[in-house]
């Protein structure tokens, strides 16, 4: 009943989403536009400093996420939708995990186009190592939008919530953001530094486990308030 109801809820925000583009598109166009604007500041006649595509890559990663999280949930305000979800009889722990794997759902439909364009603006070896690659955004985005997601879902009603979300968020994902930019990092370095990118797909894994079950048994509490 629990993994059922995290999919149905999973499938109704990407039926959702597949049949306008409305959040997607918005947050795609975000992210290459932060990209196309550091590159100008930072790329000097086709070189950029040496790690400055990871930085950018989560930069434009955590920003774009931000967005995704205000805009799926300003929806779910508008339709009642959320509220309809609370009420329904099914455990409220496997909403939020539906919810948080629709977000991860569009940053990751983000990352498809944001690294190639990285990679391709700032001149850096991202492919060095793709499986290493895809385990890292994976987990940030992971670790990312479990906090995220609570906090969205939190404060839908408010009336700052534009602000406040990332107040609240940047903070306590700073952790996640750092290990990502140092585990990517180590993927463009000159050699590959697999042992450190290891290091840090490590303590990514470890802030993904805290953080989803922390939000898991918060969230019933926090919503009921």
């Amino acid at each position: 009943m629990f993994f059922r109801t995290a999919l149905l809820v999973l499938r109704k925000d990407v039926a959702i989403e597949l049949r306008s583009y409305e959040i997607v598109s918005t947050t795609v166009f975000f992210a290459l536009s932060c990209v196309a604007i550091l590159s100008f500041a930072f790329v000097n006649e086709g070189q950029a400093p040496e790690g400055t595509a990871a930085g950018i890559l989560w930069i434009a990663i955590a920003f774009s996420g931000t967005l995704a999280l205000g805009r799926t949930f300003e929806r779910e305000r508008y339709g009642e939708t959320l509220k309809a979800l609370l009420l329904a009889p099914a455990p409220r722990p496997a909403i939020y995990l539906g919810k948080m794997l629709g977000i991860v759902a569009l940053m990751l439909a983000t990352e498809i186009v944001l690294v190639p364009m990285v990679n391709f603006l700032f001149a850096a070896s991202l492919f060095a190592r793709p499986g290493l690659l895809v385990v890292i955004l994976l987990l940030g985005t992971v670790g990312y939008a479990s906090v995220g997601t609570l906090f969205a879902a939190m404060l839908v009603r408010a009336r700052t919530r534009d602000v406040m979300l990332p107040i609240l968020l940047y903070p306590i994902t700073v952790p996640v953001i750092i290990a990502g930019v140092r585990g990517t990092s180590a993927l463009i370095a000159s050699p590959v530094d697999d042992a450190v990118a290891q290091l840090w797909i490590s303590l990514l894994a470890f802030f993904d486990v805290v953080f989803v079950t922390l939000a898991l048994w918060t969230f019933e509490p926090l919503m009921t308030e």
